[in-house]
């Protein structure tokens, strides 16, 4: 049974290697060896300063300490034997540390720490310079003028992950002076039993007057009100996986800390209990500091996942916590490590521990999504496939050309792999639908590239999704149906299918279910772009909704310039008889797009009823759409 993780008030020091990719670079072996001479030097001032150290492995060091001055020391007193050692060093590899201290509460589990303190030395020790010490405000009040110090005030900064700014000050050693030396060596956790017994009136005290002034930089967990969330809370357990921050020394691997979190979603979705909320909407949050609270009202949501991931060399470390929003509370926060080898087996692990934490019940087709290995084998494979999805999603034609380049690589490296398949065949589909490139040789290739990813993927809807919208636009309409019957048979719980099920649907005499599957599709995507509102107004039309320019109007309040939202304007208002907004509609066609016609829009659209098509066609003449 799980050690059940306690809270503490402490002092935290995190250290972290400067540049250390580059020092691998430079001499892979050497690099490593000095680094972990580095932090085994530093370890042992941490322990004569009475600190404890909680995780010593790459290029990162946390420790903990009762008192600033002893943090403080230590970091100072290892800076200025770094310092020297380096200077003896010659061959370029002089691994040099950035230091943040901190005070703050710690969940403490399996001898690990984790929590708001730890993050917050984290970004400040990303303020320190290459060999200095940056420490927070409330550290910088406790500690003794006497030292021998010289603070200089950075001011008020802005920090990812806390909503309020936090002051922090660079410390150095004054000139001519020297270190305090070490308090007489104690064991620090008798230390600790001893004073316990004889002083909790003491501490209690010591934390009250303390919350004054660590309030003000504490993340705020106010807990989420249901009255005020903008969507009521679903009938099932409801998640937002935020955006995992890239802890990494390395701007480039932000595609891998936001490939991580994209799956993760992904692996969420395949649950059918959960209800996930889309990465669209969830990464509007990237690089911004929000409350939780903020979050989970504006997307309806009850749980927030969140974390960290570090990629150095050989190593992965993802620092992961799961928060009830209506409580403010944690159900956990863990650290997983592993090697990029084992990226799947560390996603895997994290979504177990969120089926355990919300004590989801799973179905025989959720266990056998899980237990298919939908993946691949190919590190490098996976990588290029990230990279792929990214690109896909910037719809420039150049990205797009890119992104196919390196689905034909990851490919070539693993011939097995579905979800690279299905990338490629969305490629084809886009390059046509988007671009009017070749329409019967993009529209085949798409189609066999989806059959493909079937075939390796068969519990995966999105390739029978892909295959059901191709169909229907070379008008093979009973295989489009099987196609989309397939991909509603495995119950899609992700925004971007069900959208695109959805708009195929509207074409296949099917206006009841697009309607539901597009406002499914809003629900999970809150911040759905607008094409999500052209496919539903649309459903509305083919309905004969009084209510269809609801939607549309929505959608041309995100995006005025969308023409196909203009379009779906104009029939509506001819169908409701507005023959003057018909035509402004009909005009704003014509301003954005001079080439749109009757013809050309009826060889467009594949709807499968001749006498649909005929009547979409006549609303848009009373628009005044030319023939």
């Amino acid at each position: 049974m799980p050690v059940r993780p306690s809270y503490k008030l402490v002092i935290i020091l995190h250290a972290d290697v400067v540049g250390s990719t580059m020092l691998v670079q430079h001499d892979e072996t050497l690099a490593h060896q000095r680094i972990q001479d580095c932090f085994r030097r530093f370890s042992k001032r941490i322990e004569a300063y009475g600190g404890i150290t909680h995780e010593l492995r790459g290029d990162a060091l946390v420790a903990e300490f009762d008192r600033a001055s002893d943090a403080v020391c230590a970091g100072i007193a290892f800076q200025t034997d770094n310092t020297q050692v380096n200077a003896t060093l010659e061959d370029g590899v002089c691994p040099e540390v950035r230091i943040g201290v901190s005070m703050g509460e710690v969940i403490v589990a399996d001898n690990t720490i984790t929590g708001a303190g730890v993050v917050l030395a984290q970004r400040l020790e990303q303020l320190a310079d290459p060999g200095g010490v940056c420490i927070q405000d409330a550290a910088y009040q406790s500690v003794p003028k006497r030292l021998p110090f010289v603070y200089e005030s950075l001011g008020e900064q802005r920090v990812k992950g806390f909503e309020e700014p936090v002051r922090a000050y660079r410390v150095a050693l004054k000139s001519g002076m020297v270190i305090p030396p070490p308090h007489p060596r104690r064991d620090m956790r008798k230390t600790k039993l001893t004073l316990r017994r004889g002083a909790v009136a003491v501490f209690l005290v010591v934390v009250g007057s303390a919350l004054a002034w660590w309030q003000p930089w504490k993340p705020e967990f106010e807990p989420a009100s249901k009255e005020r969330m903008t969507f009521p809370l679903p009938d099932r357990p409801s998640i937002a996986v935020l955006p995992f921050n890239n802890m990494s020394d390395d701007p480039k691997q932000e595609y891998f800390v936001d490939g991580m979190t994209e799956d993760l979603i992904t692996d969420l979705s395949k649950l059918s209990g959960l209800f996930v909320i889309a990465r669209n909407s969830t990464f509007t949050y990237k690089g911004k500091s929000v409350k939780v609270r903020q979050v989970a009202e504006e997307l309806g949501v009850r749980y927030l996942l969140e974390g960290s991931v570090r990629r150095v060399d050989n190593q992965i470390r993802v620092n992961a916590q799961l928060i009830d929003a209506t409580t403010g509370g944690h159900l956990w926060a863990e650290r997983f490590d592993g090697k990029p080898d084992d990226i799947f087996a560390l996603q895997d692990a994290i979504t177990k521990r969120v089926v355990q934490a919300l004590e989801l019940h799973l179905t025989k087709t959720d266990k056998d999504r899980q237990s298919e290995d939908l993946r691949t084998n190919s590190l490098e494979a996976y990588d290029l496939v990230l990279q792929a999805r990214k690109l896909m999603t910037r719809f420039s034609r150049k990205a797009a050309d890119e992104a196919h380049d390196l689905l034909e690589q990851a490919i070539a490296l693993d011939p097995e792999y579905g979800d690279a398949y299905s990338l490629l065949g969305l490629y084809y589909f886009d390059a046509w639908r988007l671009w009017g490139e070749r329409q019967n040789e993009n529209l085949m290739r798409s189609l066999e590239l989806a059959r493909t990813g079937i075939k390796l993927n068969p519990l995966n809807p999105a390739p029978h999704v892909l295959m059901a919208q191709v169909h229907q636009f070379r008008r093979e309409f009973e295989a489009a149906n099987a196609q989309a019957d397939a991909a509603l048979a495995l119950r899609p719980n992700d925004a971007v299918t069900l959208a695109n099920l959805g708009s195929m649907l509207r074409y296949a005499e099917r206006a009841e279910e697009a309607a539901q599957l597009v406002e499914r599709a809003m629900r999970l995507d809150p911040y759905h772009p607008p094409n999500y509102l052209e496919w539903l107004g649309d459903a509305y039309f083919l309905l004969g909704r009084q209510d269809c320019m609801e939607p549309v109007e929505r959608g041309i309040a995100l995006d005025p310039d969308f023409v196909a939202l203009h379009v779906i304007a104009a029939k509506c208002y001819a169908s409701l008889g507005n023959e003057a907004k018909a035509r402004a509609a009909g005009a704003e066609i014509l301003r954005l797009n001079p080439g749109f016609t009757l013809s050309a829009f009826a060889s467009y659209v594949p709807f499968r009823d001749q006498h649909v098509l005929q009547w979409n066609v006549e609303m848009l003449r009373k628009a005044g759409v030319p023939e």
